[in-house]
């Protein structure tokens, strides 16, 4: 009888004794982002940056910063600053038939004509703000966002390339 039960409990315990199957790694992937200016369709600037992601469920995604903090005068002898530069945030990426899917937050902020155009003026900070899940085709340069310039015929336009790593 006991050796009944004794097999009896190994057939029982063998099965959560066995180990699960190991999960897949997530893939790796470089971002390059290209942030142009242009004039009509004219490219009057092309600055680049580039991150890493994965597809790994607890990534965090990547961040770029770069940029300056400009002062201005907030009240009398006050002053504030502003942060100028380029901001872009990639979270939630995954692969979805041979895509890349992932949410992008991007923030690109100018002086325009530059910090040292008026020392003694309130700078005047051109902004644009996109936020948005897209579908890039891996390996291939692919335009996200764009936005007109309201006072003259420029435009800023953020592309962005997504290669494995391997």
């Amino acid at each position: 009888m006991r050796l009944t039960t004794l097999l009896l409990a190994v057939c029982l315990a063998l099965p959560s004794m066995a180990q699960d199957p190991p999960k897949e790694a997530g893939k790796f992937f470089r971002v390059d982002f290209v942030v142009k200016e242009l004039d009509d369709s004219k490219v009057i600037s092309a600055k680049n940056y580039s991150a890493f992601t994965s597809t790994e469920g607890g990534s965090r995604g990547c961040s770029i910063r770069t940029g300056n903090r400009v002062p201005y005068q907030s009240g009398a002898g006050q002053f504030q600053y502003a942060d100028v530069g380029v901001n872009i945030d990639c979270q939630h990426t995954r692969e979805a038939g041979g895509q890349l899917v992932l949410t992008i937050v991007a923030d690109i902020s100018s002086i325009p004509g530059g910090a040292e155009a008026a020392p003694n003026a309130l700078p005047t900070v051109r902004q644009n703000k996109w936020n948005s899940t897209v579908l890039i085709p891996i390996g291939k340069l692919t335009p996200l966002f764009s936005s007109d310039d309201l006072n003259s015929k420029r435009k800023m336009q953020l592309e962005v390339t997504a290669t494995p790593v391997k």
